[in-house]
């Protein structure tokens, strides 16, 4: 009779750690948008004080990108959003490296910013399709 009274009357499930609502591609796009603005901002200015504080915002910024999508990756996206996109992880992967050494973190190439946003672009597309589903 006590387990019956402890049983869970309703039981939910959720597709993440918590009711939707606190995962969005957006924070990493945001921050990729300032890591290619830092770079842009490098390259049009000589002075070498402003260039070293611009090349540690960028690295600072650059982390933050890889964090947001660490974050999707990891807790987001599920097994089954796997199965319906099969290019999930490499589109993962190569987001990733576009904002660490490969990428945000080791360049001031402005190109290399547009991608890593390209390869946001991507993944959010998928992440509200699932969001819908």
């Amino acid at each position: 009779m006590l387990a019956r009274l402890l049983r869970p009357k309703h039981v939910a499930s959720a597709h993440c750690d918590l009711p939707c609502g606190v995962y969005d591609p957006a924070q990493a796009r945001i921050e990729a948008e300032s890591v290619k603005a830092i770079m842009e901002k490098y390259a049009a200015n000589e002075d070498p004080v402003f260039r070293s504080r611009a090349l540690t915002i960028k690295e600072e910024r650059s982390e933050l990108v890889k964090h947001h999508l660490w974050v999707l990756w990891t807790d987001y996206f599920k097994p089954p959003h796997l199965e319906t996109y099969p290019q999930l992880h490499q589109l993962f992967w190569d987001a990733t490296k576009l904002a660490g050494a490969a990428g945000g973190k080791g360049t001031v190439d402005v190109a290399k910013a547009d991608e890593l946003l390209g390869k946001i672009d991507e993944i959010s597309k998928i992440f509200w399709a699932t969001k819908a589903a």
